[in-house]
């Protein structure tokens, strides 16, 4: 499976930069849905009223996916890398 990898930097409500990857079928182009994505993921971190946008969230690369993104994918239908202020 190949994945889309969506490079995210997000300020938290105490104002430090939470900085992560929201990995997804690089099929999905439709950037509500990786907005979605990325919402549900800041939503599970008690960030949910944190602002993602395009200004927030772009398009990086596309790679092949691990055993454990594939079964994320599957199961959520994405995978976040936690990358710093997580």
């Amino acid at each position: 499976m190949k994945v889309a990898v969506w490079d995210t930097y997000v300020t938290k409500k105490d104002g430090s930069i939470m900085h992560f990857d929201i990995l997804a079928p690089d099929e999905i182009s439709d950037l509500e849905t990786i907005y979605a994505f990325g919402k549900d993921y800041l939503k599970s971190k008690n960030e949910e009223n944190s602002h993602l946008t395009a200004k927030e969230c772009n398009f990086c690369h596309i790679e092949s996916a691990t055993e454990e993104i594939v079964a994320s994918v599957e199961q959520k239908g994405y995978f976040i890398i936690e990358m710093e202020g997580c």
